[in-house]
């Protein structure tokens, strides 16, 4: 049975999951959705004895029911390839009484890597199906992560261009680095004078410009977004909660029926919302565990019902959290409030007119299955150089703010359910920060290099070869501009006048 996709805003006609991936937005502005969540036809036991690609195969099966069996099985098999250090591709680590789910085992040492490493054969694929003759440029707003996992993935695919605009001040010195020196000739990165919440409101103000539309189509331009606000990009997250859960099975550290709780850091709700999208299928997943830092827009609407990004913007040292406009959530908005467009499109105006919305005491209480909590950067160094004093184990910033969510769920609500971490960067990625919390005053002076080096020594992890690579890598792109040039940027990329 073919499962179809709408828009949010219940404006536009149902698509395919292959047009879904080509447009990435809706053309009312609103996210594609599947028409309904298709259950796991398999069970846990028989995904049990599977490997990553078999798993994914079975998942995006479900969703992806346009692409035949050969097209998907083709864009696995190319994604999930040596580009990954591990075979596993997301290992769990069994620390300090839960479970680490390593999602930053590809090319660019972050969690973004699942699902970016198999879009661009999605995207490639889906431009076939539908007999699209434009070059298609990926458009994406990054925090740190997505951008660099973008360019990596689409660099010098063929029919295919990508321009990635990024927060100047607001990524680490090392995610900066990655994305600066990005080969391919078909890439584009831009800092952008404002923080991500400007990038991602401009890329958004991009996509809904009828006009501009009309114009690269006339020049053979198609745009599309490798952010997860694109289906193809949320899709493949869901393999890696349904794969934890029967690994855990597999290995005999969970029990036939029993729930595993998640705890994911989270800033655009994508990564969260995939677990649940897990849960609604049929993984064995109980409580989910929104873990914030101190922007923590996305903890206070799990305890008030009332999100409101009038806040101060505040930079952490986990900066791909550094959120205000969760735009996820919105997909999360519509399901509770049971498919309901208007209430969607009442809450969307809310947001953009007012900085705020409510939802109702009916929707409130369909969030049963979250909750939230988040960690201070305080809280969060303080994670770091607990559990590497403990165990040994070195964990990124995001991770640290995920494992602090979890001590606090634990400590208050005394639930002792087994608990999977999404682990989602490496922390060579986030070096100084990590160092700094395992020894401020031993390692505080070093440049970012010596970092690298002394995190090896003491975690007893070669080096990635991501991280390696930058040490000599040329800057090749050095354009920055303000939020309200990024129009007339993507223009001049592409030569359209």
């Amino acid at each position: 049975m073919e499962l179809l996709y709408k828009s949010t805003r219940g404006k536009e006609e149902a698509v395919t999951a292959s047009k879904a991936i080509l447009q990435g937005l809706a053309g009312d502005g609103g996210l594609f959705v599947p028409e309904e969540i298709p259950g796991l036809d398999l069970s846990m036991e028989q995904l049990a004895g599977m490997s990553y690609q078999e798993t994914a195969y079975e998942i995006l099966k479900l969703f992806l029911t346009d692409f035949t069996e050969e097209e998907l099985k083709y864009c696995i098999r190319s994604a999930y390839d040596e580009k990954f250090d591990t075979e596993a591709v997301a290992p769990l680590a069994k620390v300090d009484g839960a479970y680490y789910l390593e999602l930053f085992h590809g090319a660019t040492i972050a969690f973004k890597d699942m699902a970016l490493s198999v879009l661009p054969y999605l995207m490639t694929t889906a431009a076939k199906k539908n007999n699209i003759q434009n070059e298609i440029v990926i458009l994406t707003a990054t925090s740190g992560d997505t951008g660099k996992a973008a360019l990596a993935g689409f660099a010098d695919v063929p029919g295919t261009r990508i321009i990635v605009f990024y927060p100047k001040n607001g990524v680490s010195p090392i995610q900066e680095k990655q994305m600066v020196t990005q080969k391919g000739d078909n890439t584009f990165v831009v800092g952008i004078q404002g923080n991500f919440d400007d990038a991602q409101s401009g890329v958004k103000a991009i996509f809904a410009d009828k006009a501009l539309k009309e114009e690269l189509d006339r020049a053979g331009f198609q745009l599309s977004s490798a952010n997860s606000i694109n289906i193809g990009r949320l899709a493949p997250q869901i393999v890696y909660y349904v794969y934890a859960c029967a690994k855990l099975l597999e290995e005999g550290e969970l029990a036939a029926g029993e729930r595993v709780n998640v705890v994911v850091p989270t800033g655009n709700f994508g990564n969260i919302l995939a677990a649940y999208y897990a849960k609604q299928m049929g993984a064995p997943i109980g409580k989910l565990i929104c873990a914030s830092n101190d922007n923590k827009v996305l903890y206070d609407f799990f305890q008030t019902g009332e999100y409101d990004r009038n806040r101060p913007f505040i930079l952490t040292t986990s900066p791909s959290m550094d959120i205000l406009i969760s735009s996820n959530l919105e997909r999360l908005l519509y399901r509770i409030a049971g498919a309901d467009a208007e209430k969607d499109v009442e809450l969307m105006g809310a947001l953009e007119k007012e900085g705020k919305y409510r939802i109702t005491q009916q929707m409130k209480e369909q969030l049963e299955d979250f909750c939230g909590y988040y960690a201070t950067e305080e809280e969060a160094a303080a994670v770091i150089a607990g559990v590497y004093g403990n165990t040994g184990y070195v964990m990124d910033t995001h991770t640290a703010v995920a494992a602090c969510a979890y001590k606090k769920y634990t400590k208050e609500t005394g639930d002792e359910t087994k608990t999977v971490i999404a682990s989602t960067a490496s922390p060579y990625k986030f070096a100084r920060s990590v160092m700094e919390a395992v020894d401020a005053e031993k390692y505080g002076g070093m440049t970012d290099f010596e970092l690298i080096d002394e995190l090896s020594k003491i975690s007893g992890v070669e080096v990635p070869k991501a991280v390696e690579e930058l040490r000599t890598a040329p800057v090749r792109h050095k354009t920055v501009c303000r939020a309200s040039d990024m129009k007339k940027t993507v223009r001049e990329f592409l030569g359209v006048e």
